[in-house]
């Protein structure tokens, strides 16, 4: 268990895709946030007062979270000598990345004689098996994406909030680092060997027979020739009922891969829908979830329009505008109204 709250870290990176991690915990989990942790010169902040680790402590948080990405996540020498600093000033160490905590001796040793925890959020607890691809009962929410890091977590979240503002019964299921850590639990897909990756959503998800919806969180796409094993096995195991299709609309390119260009909406929903029968012959797509932070508001509106128009999906940015459209859309294709909402007296 993670212990709150939090310093969050985001080191000496410059790439705002990179902090995703922390910014999402400062996002969805602002009260548990004492603070930042950033190296001079960073040019980056998500608006928390910057802290040295023992100001931190004297703040009142209990675990450094490693919020970055590096890449092939590993624990660079910056990341393992800044860990050895927190642990030494009394906070726990949580990490999402592939590279463990634990598997660095000082790391270890320092954690030990402090008292302090070491926490690999990438550790896949569970009894993993094998997907089976058997029906199950239950409704089924996926997010897909154009391409990796373009917000399916923050799309899955927005859309929990709204449903369940509207009384229907809705679960976050997380399979990335991030989400885990907002949500307490979840399966870190991308940590899963190749073959359990369907059996592990099918037992994060499993057979349920009230009226409420697991809400599972998608990771990397189909398209990006990087991450596409895990996103397929994502979506033969978690046999969505519905599909809502993530996109970042300044994206040149797949991330990472110049030399692969970004797939269109129309490609990508039909992709999709068309890997996803495999073990939902039903399935339908209920929405576009477009991350429009880097647009005026005035452009966000007329290309939400825009993509609604062409894709006769209700088309919204979740975060900034709310997902309502998409929430009505559900409603509609499911036959399910909102809720009677009794007032106590």
């Amino acid at each position: 268990m993670i212990e709150s709250p939090y310093l969050l870290y985001l080191g000496s990176t410059s790439d705002p895709l990179s902090i995703k991690t922390s910014r999402g915990i400062a996002m969805f989990r602002p009260d548990d946030c004492v603070g930042e942790f950033v190296h001079e010169g960073s040019g980056l902040t998500l608006g928390l007062p910057h802290m040295g680790f023992r100001q931190a402590v004297a703040a009142g948080a209990k675990t450094l979270v490693l919020g970055v990405a590096s890449a092939g996540g590993v624990l660079t020498d910056e990341l393992i000598a800044d860990a050895e600093a927190a642990l030494n000033a009394g906070l726990d160490i949580a990490s999402g990345l592939h590279g463990r905590l634990r598997d660095i001796p000082k790391l270890a040793d320092l954690a030990k004689s402090n008292g302090c925890k070491l926490i690999d959020v990438r550790d896949p607890v569970m009894d993993l098996k094998v997907g089976t691809g058997v029906r199950r009962a239950g409704r089924r929410l996926l997010t897909v994406g154009t391409d990796c890091s373009v917000g399916k977590m923050v799309a899955t979240l927005c859309i929990e909030r709204a449903m369940q503002a509207r009384g229907h019964v809705a679960d976050f299921r997380a399979t990335g680092q991030t989400g885990i850590m907002i949500a307490g639990a979840g399966v870190p897909v991308d940590a899963v060997i190749a073959d359990f990756i369907s059996g592990a959503i099918e037992q994060l998800a499993p057979e349920r027979t009230d009226d409420g919806w697991d809400l599972i969180e998608g990771q990397g796409s189909l398209f990006h020739p990087s991450f596409a094993g895990v996103s397929m096995g994502l979506l033969h195991g978690a046999q969505p009922s519905a599909i809502v299709i993530c996109h970042e609309p300044t994206r040149q390119h797949m991330r990472g891969l110049p030399h692969y260009s970004m797939p269109s909406l129309e490609r990508t929903i039909a992709a999709n829908l068309e890997q996803a029968r495999l073990t939902s012959p039903d399935v339908v797509a209920v929405g576009v979830a477009v991350n429009t932070s880097m647009l005026e508001q005035d452009e966000a509106r007329a290309l939400c329009e825009e993509i609604a128009e062409t894709t006769g999906l209700p088309c919204v940015d979740p975060y900034a505008q709310g997902a309502d459209p998409i929430i009505d859309r559900i409603e509609q294709c499911f036959a399910i109204s909102r809720p009677s909402m009794s007032l106590s007296a």
